[in-house]
């Protein structure tokens, strides 16, 4: 038996496929647990439940997840009680960030409503109907369980040319509290991990770089610069295995007592 105590124990993870989503999924198979990757990227997605089963021997399964539709979260319910007839640990961590400016004088790169309504369906309606699934499950259950919602730095200070993007990352530090009141008094734990500057994850491609670096007047290469010249204490930026290091945490019992609030991973970077 791990420190972790997670051995058995039944995680979802949204966006599981690549990114922070990948590693979380490895954080918990390493431990024991048994995981069902859910992402948009079907074939991603079963690729590393494959490789999860031959790397760690715990049995893990895959669904083609769009979190922004209810039948299709619905569906990823029941492919996790199908395969493992439980859900313990949510982590809604599918997201999308696409860089735009709420004015765009050269009319290059302005916020239109396709991509609101695009991002928002994903990082905000999806949190929300993956964690009303998930909880309908958990209060049922003896043994209750833990929603882990995946904020942002932003979502606390803004962010120039990723408005949509902040927004709904700030709204996922009120849902988290707000769900907490509500599914604490049913033995349901709910609590946010909010990363800084991390390594290269999906977010971070050629076309999202292109799009931000246009959206505040510099190019790729002085975007990267800055990245590097962050006002971060421990000097580097963050690992994808330390995000999920702090999640497999949360989720266990070592965890119990934090609930309703949302846990910075950033290296001690703030604004100053």
């Amino acid at each position: 038996m791990s420190w972790l105590n997670l051995e058995d124990k039944v995680a979802i993870v949204t966006g599981g496929a690549s990114g922070i989503g990948k590693a979380v999924c490895e954080g918990f198979a390493e431990v024991g647990a048994k995981t069902v990757v859910a992402d948009v990227n079907e074939k991603g997605a079963e690729k590393l439940a494959a490789s999860l089963k031959e790397r760690f021997g715990s049995e893990h399964v895959a669904t083609r997840t769009d979190v922004s539709s209810k039948a299709s979260v619905d569906a990823m319910i029941r492919a996790a009680l199908d395969a493992f007839g439980a859900v313990d640990i949510l982590v809604n961590n599918a997201g999308i960030n696409i860089p735009r400016l709420l004015i765009d004088p050269a009319g290059k790169e302005e916020l239109t409503e396709e991509v609101w309504d695009k991002v928002v369906s994903i990082n905000q309606k999806g949190l929300f109907l993956c964690a009303q699934a998930a909880a309908r499950i958990m209060m049922k259950s003896d043994k209750g369980g833990v929603i882990i919602n995946m904020a942002s730095e932003s979502g606390m200070e803004g962010s120039e040319g990723q408005s949509v993007y902040a927004g709904t990352k700030a709204a996922v530090y009120n849902l988290t509290r707000s769900w907490a009141k509500e599914l604490g008094k049913h033995g349901v734990r709910v609590v946010g991990v909010a990363p800084g500057i991390l390594e290269a994850t999906a977010l971070r491609s050629e076309e999202y770089e292109r799009a931000l670096a246009y959206t505040r007047g510099i190019t790729i290469e002085q975007l990267r610069e800055r990245y590097k010249k962050a006002a971060i204490p421990l000097g580097r930026s963050g690992k994808l295995s330390e995000v999920a290091g702090t999640v497999c945490f949360l989720a266990s019992d070592r965890g119990g007592y934090i609930h309703g609030t949302v846990i910075n991973v950033s290296g001690g970077k703030s604004r100053a």
